[in-house]
This record gives structure tokens, sequence and C-alpha cells, in this order.
């Protein structure tokens, strides 16, 4: 099995090398299980014609969606509970400042919430509030 990460960025001559090894033997070995992972501009990339051929030999597609407001704070709730932190740092305000500035991203919500933990501890704060979430958000976020 082969694992492409960070597949968005490949360039036209890479995926079709991909695709040559794809058909070495196609009717009678399987050479190899590819797997692409990668952002959403991945999927729109193989959508273009030019790589229809390659698209023709993906087997199964798997995206993640955004999260919803109430998934964005079970996410972070099992986050640390899997650090075995408390689970009730995060007021509601701050959970709805993360969500408005990560659309549901998950990326997004790590980044924040890693932002926020280390302001937190910084400071001596027992809690993450609305305010400094969207301090966070305005000073330190791209």
């Amino acid at each position: 099995m082969v694992v492409a990460d960070e597949a968005h960025l490949l360039d036209r001559e890479t995926l079709e090398e991909i695709r040559f090894v794809l058909n070495f033997k196609m009717d009678s070995v399987n050479p190899m299980s590819l797997v692409l992972v990668g952002q959403s501009e991945l999927w729109d990339k193989l959508k273009l014609k030019i790589y229809e051929a390659i698209r023709q030999r993906i087997d199964i597609v798997c995206s993640l969606p955004p999260l919803g407001r109430a998934q964005t704070g079970e996410y972070v709730c099992l986050h640390l509970e899997y650090a075995e932190g408390k689970t009730d740092i995060f007021t509601e305000a701050a959970m709805d400042g993360i969500y408005k500035y990560s659309v549901g991203t998950a990326r997004k919500i790590n980044k924040i919430c890693s932002h926020c933990l280390i302001n937190a501890v910084q400071k001596g704060k027992k809690l993450i509030d609305g305010h400094m979430v969207k301090t966070i958000v305005d000073h330190e976020m791209p």
C-alpha cells in the first residue's frame, strides 16, 4: 500500500505516472493499493477532464465535511478527554467563537484551541471564554 499525503499538491506529470503504475498488468495483477490524501482541492483537480482516466480508477472517496456547532463542542471535549484534561474549560461563548471562526474545519478548531490553551496557562486562567477566543482569533490567527 502506498499513501500519498498532501496529494492536492501533486503535479499533472506525477498523477500520470501514478496512472501508469496502476495500469501495470491491470487485468491479471493488482500491483498496489494507493491512498491519495489531500484537501478538497484534490477532488476539484481530479474532476477536470484531463484526469478522467485517473478518476475512473478511484474505488472509494472519503471526505470530512465541516462539523456543526454541536459537533464542534463534542470534538473539542473528546480531544480534552483523550488528553486526560478537564472537558469543561471552554465556556459556551468560547465554543461559539471557535465554531464561528473555524466554520467547523477540524484543523482550524485544533489551532484555535491550542492557542487558547497556551494563552490560558500563561495567564493562569481556569476557563477559556468568548473574549479570549476573540482575542486569539484577532491577534494570532492568519
